[in-house]
């Protein structure tokens, strides 16, 4: 139960831009280049990226940055702005535009054009004293457990002599 209060204390901002005027395909072709790095980098990975999409994720994620900005002064947390991350960066489909083209002798062939809801989370990451602490209690935590642990080992050894038993007796009666 510690851990889940832990993670719990770890924030995420996100920031969405919905509609755009590409497949989901396309962008996360961008969107993967900037998954778990510091957003200084995101930022500067996309500026030199040289894809349609790139600067409509650029302005998610800085959105997302304000967003946690925003909420840290107004619900009075402290956050470290240049420890942020993007922790997530998705795209996913949004609703297809139906097409039709014309085609030879009359007929007409029917296409889509696909639309993306892009996704950006960042999160801040945590301290080395706050990693160290962690480590500290799930070490205590497993601590407990390996206790426990040699009482099964020894019923495991007995489950084998049952077994060798058994097949002595299958031997004489063959």
């Amino acid at each position: 139960m510690a851990k889940t209060a832990e993670k719990s204390a770890v924030r995420e901002f996100r920031a969405e831009a919905r509609f755009q005027r590409t497949s989901p395909q396309k962008a996360k072709l961008v969107l993967d280049t900037i998954k778990g790095q510091s957003v200084e980098n995101a930022l500067n990975t996309l500026m030199f990226t040289r894809k349609r999409i790139a600067p409509v994720v650029e302005k998610a994620l800085r959105s997302a940055v304000q967003n946690a900005n925003y909420l840290s002064q107004e619900q009075g947390f402290d956050l470290d702005i240049d420890r942020l991350f993007v922790k997530q960066a998705v795209a996913n489909e949004g609703p297809r535009m139906k097409r039709i083209r014309p085609a030879p002798m009359g007929r007409a062939f029917r296409y889509q054009r696909r639309l993306a809801h892009i996704i950006v989370t960042v999160a801040e990451k945590k301290s080395a004293e706050a990693t160290q602490a962690e480590t500290s209690v799930a070490a205590a935590a497993e601590g407990g457990k390996k206790k426990a642990a040699p009482a099964k080992k020894a019923a495991a050894k007995k489950a084998p002599a049952k077994k060798a038993a058994a097949n002595k007796k299958a031997e004489a009666t063959a």
